[in-house]
């Protein structure tokens, strides 16, 4: 056991008694601009992605109750909020629809419809910030009266059948002027699916940012009240992928890549920041992490409660998933957090 110096001991004696320490890791910790310096990673808006909820309607903004701080809007007020937020220096949003039921059906027919709330947005965006990037899911679940990613047959989620309707909607976002398309889905085969017809329709400049690693997680409640898009029977394990897995996420990023992903991602994230770690360990392409709602959520929960400091805490998470290897992260945070990086 090492002795106790005691505070009257000579300091010439006390010295004799330390040993020599000839790595001090805290020399570069001693002040602020040293931190600064030597930082390994650093969060910067660049690296932000916006997701946005639009719905019907005009002159309106609702609360999302499980989401504070979230709201929907109608296309005129979404207008507002893009034009600050680019301000602000976010460069990309990802919008999100909020469909009315009597839209709704099986098929997910009106996910294709040139006259549909997300291509009218994405056009009416383009008009008034045109160098905005602008992501567009690609998805059924929002459309579904089923609320199931996919096409619903006899209980049982339709792979090849979905991917179809996939195609449909990926082509008339592009048309509208998305900058990406993004499947949410976990068709199998939809990136490569997608990436044909794009290319063959001539838009072969519209990226594909794929959910590549999507995971059937418990932290997407919040989202789901926002779009009111929770499936009406079961869940999504069919398709999303088992918490419990990592080596098959690699697999889901490989197939991606080979079938033409521009960016892949991982959903959520802070639950999956070795997913990311790993990926990124064996791809050359932009990897992204999804900041889910209920990862959002909890933060939100606990600094009403006066639990946690919040903005310290927004930017440490946000953080660890850049430290994990995420070059870009979307989230709900990314007005925010402009705001405190400005």
């Amino acid at each position: 056991m090492t002795d106790v110096i005691n505070p009257s001991t000579p300091q010439s004696e006390v010295s004799q008694n330390i040993t020599p320490v000839t790595q001090r890791p805290r020399r570069l910790r001693r002040t602020e601009t040293l931190r600064r310096m030597v930082r390994e990673n650093t969060l910067r808006v660049e690296d932000l992605i916006y997701p946005l909820f639009v719905m019907e309607g005009e002159a309106q903004r609702e609360t999302i109750p499980s989401m504070p701080g979230c709201d929907r809007y109608t296309l005129d007020l979404l207008l507002q909020e893009v034009r600050e937020v680019y301000e602000l220096g976010i460069g990309a949003i990802a919008l999100f629809p909020l469909i009315p039921s009597a839209q709704k059906d099986n098929a997910g027919t009106e996910s294709y419809n040139p006259d549909g709330l997300i291509p009218r947005a994405v056009q009416t965006i383009k008009q008034a910030v045109p160098d905005i990037l602008i992501i567009t899911d690609v998805a059924l679940d929002p459309y579904s009266s089923e609320g199931h990613d996919g096409i619903v047959q006899d209980g049982k989620i339709l792979n090849d059948e979905t991917v179809a309707v996939l195609v449909k909607q990926a082509l008339v976002q592009a048309e509208a002027g998305a900058d990406f398309v993004a499947p949410s889905d976990m068709m199998d085969g939809r990136v490569g699916a997608i990436r044909q017809a794009l290319d063959a329709e001539g838009w072969i400049n519209v990226g594909i940012l794929a959910y590549s690693a999507k995971y059937a997680s418990a932290y997407y409640g919040p989202f789901r009240d926002a779009l009111d898009s929770a499936p009406k029977f079961g869940d999504k394990k069919t398709y999303q992928m088992d918490a419990a897995n990592a080596r098959e996420a690699i697999k889901e990023v490989e197939l991606d890549i080979a079938e033409g992903a521009d960016i892949v991602m991982v959903k959520p994230a802070l639950a999956y920041l070795d997913i990311i770690y790993q990926i990124k360990q064996r791809t050359n392409l932009p990897v992204a992490a999804y900041n889910v709602s209920g990862e959002y959520a909890m933060i939100k929960a606990a600094a009403e409660q006066g639990w946690i400091d919040e903005k310290k805490v927004i930017l440490e998470t946000l953080t660890s998933m850049k430290r994990a290897g995420a070059d870009l992260i979307l989230t709900y945070f990314a007005k925010e957090v402009a705001l405190m990086l400005r």
